[in-house]
């Protein structure tokens, strides 16, 4: 059995709509990790990379986009935070009560992002993504297509289906996504929330 997730469904999310996510998965947490634990990254990344990382986070445009009414179909959005990507698909299908079948690696995340969180032992995925949306569509590619203009990293990176299955396709095969854990950041700064 399900657990409700404690949420308000004000849209029209169904199966058959594309999941569209919108930002770079976990670039908010990486940015306070080349932060607060800059001493210790900086023996493997220079100093001018991490300022960059910081600088890609505090500059980034998309932060601030939210879509607009009805905009290319929107259904349902879910702003993406702690826990990152992977809590945020699991509390939007939860409140649904409904499944969804999405690749990880089609999430965006900067290669910045993605050695950081090497170095860290880190799951990009499970990451601090402020200012991320994770959105549903009826046209799904073409708010991807309209994102990516306006200089927004987005893709279309799964679709919602009936059920209540969660299948995440890896590169291993397909699996189920598990609950959500906490957030990756606790491990190097415990008390960030």
């Amino acid at each position: 059995m399900m657990r409700k997730i404690e949420r308000q469904n004000t849209g029209n999310m169904a199966p058959g709509q594309d999941l569209v996510f919108a930002g770079q998965a976990g670039l908010a947490g990486a940015a306070a990790l080349a932060k607060v634990r800059r001493r210790e990254l900086s023996r493997w990344f220079s100093e001018i990379y991490l300022d960059g990382l910081e600088a890609d986070w505090e500059t980034a445009g998309w932060r601030s986009w939210r879509p607009e009414e009805n905009e290319f179909g929107i259904t349902e959005q879910e702003a993406v935070g702690e826990g990152g990507v992977l809590k945020a698909v699991w509390n939007l299908t939860g409140a649904y009560e409904t499944g969804v079948v999405f690749g990880l690696r089609k999430i965006p995340v900067s290669q910045a992002t993605i050695e950081i969180c090497e170095r860290m032992d880190v799951n990009p995925y499970r990451l601090y993504s402020e200012g991320c949306l994770l959105l549903t569509a009826e046209r799904g590619g073409q708010l991807a297509e309209y994102l990516e203009e306006k200089g927004i990293p987005a893709a279309v990176i799964g679709r919602i289906q009936s059920g209540i299955a969660r299948e995440m396709i890896v590169q291993e095969g397909r699996g189920y996504l598990e609950r959500p854990q906490p957030d990756e950041i606790l491990k190097h700064i415990p008390d960030f929330f």
